[in-house]
């Protein structure tokens, strides 16, 4: 396996993983916001400012709740790659 390989297939699993971390956030602030978009074109209410505090508050909450996972999913990725930073130059 060459470096070129290993090189290349260390960037697509460091794309997967950040793929997995940034999914739930960025998830569920576009269903919140679809849903106060939905609301406020519904009641011509056109506020910017509504947007944000519902988004923030769903962005919080995916944090406290899937947090630790993602933390764990994080070292664990860190982990793997520190073991193979010696095989990388081989």
């Amino acid at each position: 396996m060459g470096l070129d390989t290993k090189l290349l297939a260390l960037a697509d699993q460091t794309l997967w993983v950040t793929a997995l971390i940034a999914a739930p956030v960025l998830l569920a602030a576009l269903v919140v916001g679809l849903m106060v978009g939905i609301i406020q074109a519904a009641t011509s209410v056109n506020e910017q400012t509504l947007t944000f505090v519902p988004k923030l508050a769903v962005t919080a909450l995916v944090f406290v709740v899937l947090g630790g996972a993602m933390m764990a999913l994080l070292s664990d990725f860190l982990r793997e790659i520190m073991a193979q930073i010696a095989t990388i130059a081989d």
